[in-house]
């Protein structure tokens, strides 16, 4: 671990910028290769989301490497759920009961700058672009690259390299290409893909919508979603499955019956989408999937960190947010002063890999839950109590979404095991007329139900134990 020896980092992204910037902030020699152009000379179109959800997990990782505040500064606030009903009605509800809590709307290309402007003001990183990995010799630590503009090939050899190249990782598939060691790989699609469209800004550069909320327009078997830009506009996602149900990718072919889709499912977000035909039509359809596997890291050699390690799907908002917690932790490992790179790794994945789990596996339960549970009328009741006991008794009750989202010092594990034999006891409790959910419920009321859920939280987290879940 010779801080003088060449660190190869492969994918200069969210995670590999950031990454690059911790490893040098600590003293070692990074060198980062990115298979893009470099985004801030350069507009990029990768079929990605333009905006993402920045919260607490992700602002830890930020200001352990002192970039919080300049991140802050392109974030948009969302405290809840703005729900839109086919009627054009609309309901919110709120991230949490504590005060000034929300989920942050950022540009991922604004951040990703900053990022490796930060990384590239340290002498000892160099960032390279448009170098394409093709793939890893993992016996004498060489990467291959291809560049984009010349075609020309080369290969670098490094002390250690690090994968943090997305979900399509050049160094994850060397590992089982390769087969030098045990590799177990799993990569599970959703049947539902999706598409992004556009809510364009008013005359006056303004938003058309409130901008404190993530709007959503649950519709059972599908939805729409939209995230506010700084620039005005909304970034509109559809989610939709690709051949199943009356509506889907494989049949709105058509303006005439993707103007009906819209017109039935979300008269009042088609009103607010100029350009749909062309926007629907033009732009890409991306996967949603969830990847797993093990081990992360190749003895002393090589690691796979971020989404090339954990891809998740991204309704729990938490793929940036779980790839930044990812250095966090790394850092924390690193401050054990092991005595090898390969004891590094080992132990990060041991500590690591039940978060990451955890939050593919809430990621896909929240899929559920925004496309169907949203507007469940014992959904909205559970939902209302959770929001009274967490404003009554900020330090005692955190929902299951509080845990994972505005509570860095929780396990992604721990978040799910908790919060789900939470949420039962909720549900079990308001079904069986045992707990009220009225706004005026007394201080001492609330003391008293609150009572209940932690009893009956404690009795399913055994129960859920001994079933071995």
């Amino acid at each position: 671990m010779d801080k003088t020896d060449k660190i190869l980092i492969i994918g200069a992204g969210l995670c590999g910028s950031l990454l690059a910037l911790r490893l040098a902030q600590r003293g070692y020699k990074v060198e980062v290769y990115e298979s893009r152009p470099d985004l801030r000379k350069v507009a990029i179109s990768a079929g990605r989301s333009i905006n993402l959800a920045l919260s607490d997990r992700g602002f830890k990782a930020l200001k352990l490497c002192g970039v919080e505040e300049q991140a802050r500064a392109i974030c948009i606030p969302m405290f809840g759920r703005l729900i839109h009903d086919k009627q054009e009605n609309t309901f919110k509800s709120d991230y949490s009961g504590r005060e000034n809590e929300a989920i942050n709307s950022i540009s991922r290309d604004k951040l990703n700058g900053i990022l490796l402007t930060e990384a590239e003001k340290h002498q000892n990183v160099n960032i390279h672009f448009n170098k394409k990995c093709t793939n890893v010799n993992l016996e004498n630590n060489t990467v291959n690259f291809i560049d984009y503009k010349t075609k020309e090939e080369s290969s670098v050899k490094g002390a250690t390299i690090f994968g943090a190249d997305g979900a399509g990782s050049a160094l994850r598939k060397s590992y089982y290409l390769e087969k030098k060691f045990l590799f177990s790989f799993s990569q599970n699609y959703l049947n539902h893909g999706y598409k992004e469209l556009e809510i364009p800004a008013d005359k006056n550069g303004k938003h058309q919508i409130s901008k404190q909320y993530l709007h959503i327009w649950p519709r059972g078997d599908f939805m729409l979603i939209a995230l506010p830009n700084l620039d005005g506009s909304f970034t509109v996602t559809l989610f939709l499955s690709y051949n199943e149900g009356k509506f889907n990718f494989d049949n709105l072919t058509s303006e005439e019956k993707i103007t009906q889709f819209f017109e039935q499912e979300f008269p009042d977000a088609l009103k607010l989408i100029p350009n749909i035909k062309d926007e629907f039509l033009n732009n890409p359809t991306g996967v949603l999937g969830t990847i797993k596997c093990s081990p992360w890291s190749y003895q002393n050699k090589t690691v796979l960190m971020g989404d090339a390690a954990h891809a998740i799907v991204p309704f729990y908002g938490q793929g940036m947010n779980a790839s930044f917690e990812d250095i966090t932790v790394f850092d924390e490992i690193l401050n054990l002063n092991l005595k090898s790179w390969e004891a590094v790794f080992k132990t990060y994945q041991k500590v690591r890999k039940p978060d990451t789990d955890a939050i593919a596996n809430l990621a896909i339960d929240n899929f559920y839950e925004m496309r169907d549970h949203v507007a469940n009328p014992i959904f909205k009741e559970k939902r209302k109590l959770e929001m009274n006991l967490e404003k009554n008794f900020p330090t005692e009750y955190f929902s299951k979404y509080s845990m994972v989202t505005f509570n860095a010092d929780i396990g992604y594990d721990k978040a799910m095991r908790k919060g789900r034999a939470q949420d039962k006891a909720l549900l079990n409790l308001i079904f069986n007329n045992e707990v009220t959910t009225q706004q005026n419920t007394t201080k001492s009321e609330l003391k008293l139900i609150l009572e209940k859920v932690k009893k009956q939280t404690e009795v399913i987290l055994k129960q859920d134990k001994i079933a071995g879940m």
